[in-house]
């Protein structure tokens, strides 16, 4: 069976951090580019960051770039979400997708249709 699953949210304070993980089963990563998006109550989707299938290089949206890090693990099967500085606007449910076919671009993940496979999400609350 094909599935993702993300888990590490929770609540956290401004300025703090979370890992947020996203592990396959059923399907190889290093084949996918491996998007995450988040989604806050009443906003659209927002893609936050993108690792591609391969040599897995990364890509960031302008809101959280130099305070997100994804990377992966080849041999876990598993990519991770590494939050740091969050801010309470980054508050949301986040999700990862794996898409075969596309290249990671931030304009290719406002596509409705981005990925193949997509995680359950975890809810991420940043708040004193």
């Amino acid at each position: 069976q094909l599935q993702l699953v993300e888990s590490g949210g929770g609540l956290v304070q401004p300025g703090g951090s979370l890992r947020l993980s996203c592990a396959a089963s059923g399907l190889s990563l290093v084949h996918y580019a491996i998007g995450w998006f988040r989604q806050a109550p009443g906003k659209e989707r927002e893609g936050v960051g993108c690792i591609n299938r391969g040599g897995g290089s990364t890509i960031y949206a302008d809101s959280v770039k130099g305070r997100f890090t994804s990377s992966r693990d080849i041999a876990k099967n598993t990519v991770y979400l590494q939050m740091d500085s969050l801010k309470s606007e980054d508050t949301a449910v986040y999700y990862c997708a794996a898409d075969y076919w596309t290249v990671c671009t931030m304009r290719d993940m406002s596509r409705e249709q981005w990925g193949d496979y997509w995680g359950q999400g975890t809810q991420v609350t940043v708040s004193s």
